[in-house]
């Protein structure tokens, strides 16, 4: 099952929950959609994943997901690689700021 780890030790072989940090992958829009989609070739459109990601509940999630882990490529949380490399500049800058403050 997608999104689930098994306890083998057990004789049910009884499903549980994902840890918390990835719990969120259960709710993404994503699950089931071709992850082709999400990872195109250099200079092709990211319109279509956006889309994908544009109402997804868990988007704030997936994108801190892909900053935490240092995801260099594909769609994350409706971002690209670039941008998410400008919002990690911002968030140092800021953070900067705020320290010397």
């Amino acid at each position: 099952m997608q999104g689930r780890d098994r306890q083998d030790d057990d004789a049910s072989a009884e499903v549980v929950p994902m840890s918390p940090e990835r719990a969120w992958q259960d709710e993404a829009n994503c699950l089931g959609v071709d992850p082709d989609l999400f990872f195109p070739e250099r200079g092709a459109s990211t319109r279509e994943a956006k889309e994908v990601c544009r109402g997804c509940v868990v988007r704030a999630e997936c994108l801190e997901y892909a900053l935490d882990n240092g995801e260099k490529f594909g769609i994350w949380g409706g971002l690209s690689e670039r941008e998410r490399r400008r919002l990690r500049r911002q968030r140092a800058r800021a953070q900067r700021h705020s320290a010397a403050g």
